[in-house]
């Protein structure tokens, strides 16, 4: 077997800069980042090339929708990154801190209720790009899903969205039909006929779009677009299901707004090594989920941003 000589302080180095050590070896996986899984058909062409002049030839896709380009040896790494930033790549997506953003393809899918690849565009240029500095006590991983059909499992992400049509329901319009073609659409009967009226439970309904337009009579004629939030979910060795806010926010501020009041609660109160999951569940969800709909944390966002964060065991906040 041959003698490694990567040092483990280089090995440590490295890995910040999104290069993970093929075990055993003095090679490595570079990790390129992209924006929720979309590259252009020319980056796509830079990766290919970087992988047969500098790693093995390999590629690899992430359950996170980066791509890894494996067998880069320790002194190629330099040059590797120089030859992929030529054509607006990069490596990274490591550490305490947001990670890449992942996102569904709501944007072109015929059940996408919103752009999700422009939002989670724009969020990983905001927190994933200017937030690459603020350490946290973990990594924070956020998922965009277009429609209640979670195909990025958004609920088990940190934080995760998930697009919402909210039916806009006139039961007076309601001319009652034997055979209701809302009541036949719906996934999940959240609508059913009672005493020859239609009834729409709220409390089922999970905002999926697909009732609107489908009643001969104009009942459900349209509805709000708006975007539902999960908080503290998580996936491996322990497994936690996001918990959704109780509202649903209907403009892309107040999700942009909620997102960073969420990145500075976690560095604020959660403890070096804790998940979010794991603050939520010291701090009590509803205790959280009340600070998040308040702007007071705002007002503390420089010294939140300045502050140590608290280690483990240390006091609660």
């Amino acid at each position: 077997m041959a003698t490694l000589t990567v040092s483990k302080e280089d090995e440590k180095r490295v890995k910040t800069l999104g290069f993970l050590n093929n075990k055993g070896t003095d090679n490595f996986s570079a990790r390129i980042i992209t924006k929720n899984g979309k590259i252009t058909a020319e980056q796509q062409i830079c990766i290919g090339e970087a992988a047969k002049l500098f790693g093995n030839g390999g590629v690899t896709y992430t359950t996170r929708l980066t791509v890894e380009v494996q067998g880069v040896p320790y002194e190629k790494i330099d040059e590797f990154r120089a030859y992929i930033q030529k054509c607006g790549l990069d490596t990274g997506g490591t550490g305490s801190k947001v990670r890449p953003v992942v996102s569904c393809k709501g944007t072109t899918c015929q059940y996408g209720l919103l752009d999700s690849f422009g939002l989670s565009e724009e969020i990983h240029d905001e927190f994933y790009v200017n937030w690459h500095d603020v350490k946290l006590p973990h990594k924070f991983k956020i998922a965009v899903g277009g429609c209640p059909n979670n195909c990025v499992k958004p609920n088990l992400n940190d934080l995760g969205i998930v697009g919402q049509l909210i039916p806009n329901f006139d039961q007076d319009m309601c001319s009652g039909c034997k055979k209701c073609s809302v009541v036949k659409i719906c996934p999940i009967d959240a609508v059913k006929l009672v005493d020859g009226v239609m009834e729409l439970d709220r409390e089922k309904c999970i905002n999926c779009g697909r009732c609107i337009g489908t009643c001969h009579f104009d009942a459900i004629e349209d509805g709000t677009y708006g975007y539902k939030i999960y908080l503290g979910g998580r996936w491996g060795k322990k497994i936690a299901i996001g918990k959704p806010m109780s509202k649903i926010f209907t403009t892309k501020e107040e999700l942009m707004s909620v997102i960073e009041k969420t990145l500075l609660l976690y560095r604020e109160q959660g403890k070096t090594g804790e998940r979010f999951s794991d603050t939520i569940e010291r701090l009590g969800f509803e205790n959280v989920e009340a600070q998040l709909l308040s702007d007071e944390i705002l007002e503390r966002k420089e010294e939140i941003l300045s502050a140590k964060l608290h280690e483990v065991g240390g006091a609660t906040c």
